[in-house]
């Protein structure tokens, strides 16, 4: 073993139930650092550390890690270089990207998820907020747990497991083109395990009323579905506009906006406090701020707002469902993607109060069934959906097509 690495003996037990974690970053003290996080939860093991992409690239078959955290810049070889590299040697590899929130970082990172990454995790600016920094150690030892357990099918729960098994029409995402999919989809795709049916998740009945607004909720994985959801609803938004409260920080919402023109060919953008909503234009919750929607003067506009995080989340999707469901009511279609926790399920509720519809993505498609998985559990969905069905599905619903 080198200097830069190190693999530290198993702790009391076979071990092997853990989550086997490898951290490559070139400062030794973060290194270090988020070594000590890993080592110190009874369900992770530290299976290495390395100080760059090559060495980790070559130690990824000794070691063989669950989740790799991979910093952005490193000497001799960065991580966006690596990635691939591990990913061709261990295809079902769970790697969480680590960076500063510098615009380029923000860029590499959201490449990174469209070759494979999973997921990332916003560094601090100096080391100092990095050591000191709660946030920071709760959302990578989340994330580093609640991925390693989807790669290993611990994460799946009776209801996930149920829709795996009978996704609507018979259709499971096993069936569904691969080809178009985000790499990372792709094999949760491929890799979807058939089993057993189970009672089904209750669901109701669309609203009659033509959707006059499309809301979107996501997190863990959201970058990727939004991608194949937007590429695949293409121009049929045109006539109404689109929420979308993704969980990330300042910088990275106004490239994940960016990235959304792109694939929908509509303009999208972070709203603005006040700005009214148009047809056929996306608007992105600011990272840092809560996005909701207001009437003001017979308009409906964007309100933006620094009050207390919800569900743990600075945007956070409960509060823009609660707001779309009191403006338009029946006419309220919205959407739970992939994602931790539990965020958007109230807002579910309320939506539904309202007569709206609400469609949440199905486990096996789901890079983390947390809030899509709420929200299903709460019975008020009207269908659960593999990502590459969602698309086609609001296509039909805002053209007036069968419910």
């Amino acid at each position: 073993m080198n200097a830069s690495s190190s693999a530290p003996a198993p702790r009391d037990g076979a071990r092997a139930e853990c989550i086997r974690v490898m951290v490559v970053d070139d400062s030794v003290v973060i290194r270090g650092l988020l070594s000590r996080w890993v080592e110190a939860d009874p369900a992770l093991q530290l299976v290495a550390s390395h100080r760059n992409g090559k060495l980790a690239v070559d130690d990824i078959e000794r070691s063989n890690p669950d989740v790799v955290v991979l910093d952005i810049e490193m000497p001799e070889m960065d991580g966006l270089t690596a990635l691939p590299l591990m990913l061709r040697k261990k295809r079902d590899l769970v790697v969480v990207m680590a960076s500063t929130l510098t615009r380029r970082n923000a860029e590499v990172s959201l490449r990174a998820l469209s070759l494979g990454a999973h997921d990332y995790v916003p560094k601090p600016e100096s080391t100092s907020e990095v050591t000191t920094s709660i946030d920071f150690r709760r959302e990578l030892i989340d994330k580093v747990k609640a991925l390693g357990q989807r790669r290993r099918g611990g994460g799946a729960s009776a209801g996930g497991r149920m829709m795996r098994a009978q996704t609507t029409a018979g259709r499971t995402a096993s069936q569904a083109p691969a080809g178009a999919m985000p790499a990372g989809y792709a094999r949760l795709a491929a890799g979807a395990a058939a089993v057993p049916a189970a009672p089904a998740i209750r669901t109701r009945a669309y609203s009659s009323a033509r959707p006059r607004i499309l809301a979107i909720g996501s997190s863990t994985g959201g970058p990727q579905a939004l991608q194949q959801l937007f590429t695949d609803i293409g121009t049929s938004i045109r006539e109404v506009p689109v929420v979308l409260t993704q969980h990330m920080p300042p910088t990275f919402t106004a490239i994940l906006a960016e990235h959304i023109a792109k694939a929908a060919l509509r303009p999208a953008k972070e709203a603005d406090n006040g700005e009214v909503l148009k047809p056929g234009h996306i608007y992105v919750a600011p990272g840092g701020l809560h996005m909701t929607v207001d009437k003001d003067g017979g308009q409906v506009v964007a309100r933006l707002n620094d009050s207390p995080p919800v569900n743990f989340c600075k945007p956070a999707v409960d509060p823009l469902f609660d707001s779309v469901a009191k403006i338009y009511g029946s006419a309220t279609l919205a959407v739970v993607l992939t994602g931790m926790g539990h965020d958007g399920a109230a807002g579910v509720r309320t939506i539904a109060a309202g007569g709206g519809s609400i469609i949440a993505q199905d486990e096996a498609t789901s890079v983390v069934w947390g809030m899509p998985g709420a929200a299903a559990q709460t019975g008020m969905c009207c269908e659960i959906l593999p990502i590459t069905r969602i698309g086609p599905k609001i296509s039909g619903l805002l053209s007036g097509g069968p419910r």
